[in-house]
């Protein structure tokens, strides 16, 4: 079973005290999270260890079941700090968010880098709030304690077109780097996607 591990350290926790840090339901009678992840609907069943979606009542793919069960376990009931900060100050940040671990913003940039109000439309389908940095930019919901906030710059004949992901200070304590990195490109490939 994919995430086996992730599995037995939910199963182990109190259902009650994961809602609460983690901003979800919980319904102790069928042992059973409803979470939102990107403006989605999940039921994450415990006693079967499935995560379906809601709406379709399709199984989750193995990106979204990794991000949801991870984000349950490390969840913590704080309040945003509401200072936004790049991904590289978190612990460690500076050596994860490389390489293939980099955040996806030149894919940001090859969709919108021409024409930034494109984001907005693009969004139409998340959960967003409107921010009023560089050409473009909004501040994305991917978990219910968890935010990140997209700017573009558009490029033109002197400068490339640019864009930066940035997190509220609290995101690196929700969940590990690699979670916050996958749900992330997730967001990402949505936003791409609804532009195609």
């Amino acid at each position: 079973m994919a995430h086996e591990g992730f599995w037995s350290q939910l199963v182990a926790l109190d259902g009650a005290k994961i809602a609460q840090n983690a901003k979800c339901q919980y319904d102790s009678s069928r042992n059973r999270y409803i979470l939102t992840m990107l403006n989605a609907e999940y039921a994450v069943n415990v006693a079967s260890k499935e995560v379906i979606a809601v709406k379709s009542s399709a199984p989750a793919q193995f990106l979204e079941q990794l991000v949801i069960l991870v984000y349950l376990i490390n969840a913590k009931d704080l309040p945003q700090a509401g200072e936004l900060v790049k991904a590289e100050t978190f612990p460690s940040g500076e050596f994860f968010f490389k390489g293939i671990h980099s955040l996806p913003t030149a894919k940001l940039e090859k969709a919108f880098g021409e024409n930034p109000q494109l984001l907005y439309q693009a969004a139409h389908s998340l959960v967003t709030k409107k921010c009023e940095f560089g050409d473009a930019s909004i501040e994305l919901y991917l978990l219910p304690t968890v935010s990140m906030t997209i700017v573009l710059w558009k490029g033109d004949d002197e400068f490339p077109a640019r864009a930066s992901i940035l997190f509220d200070k609290t995101a690196g304590s929700q969940m590990p780097l690699d979670a916050l990195q996958a749900v992330v490109k997730l967001a990402v490939d949505a936003l791409v996607k609804n532009f195609s």
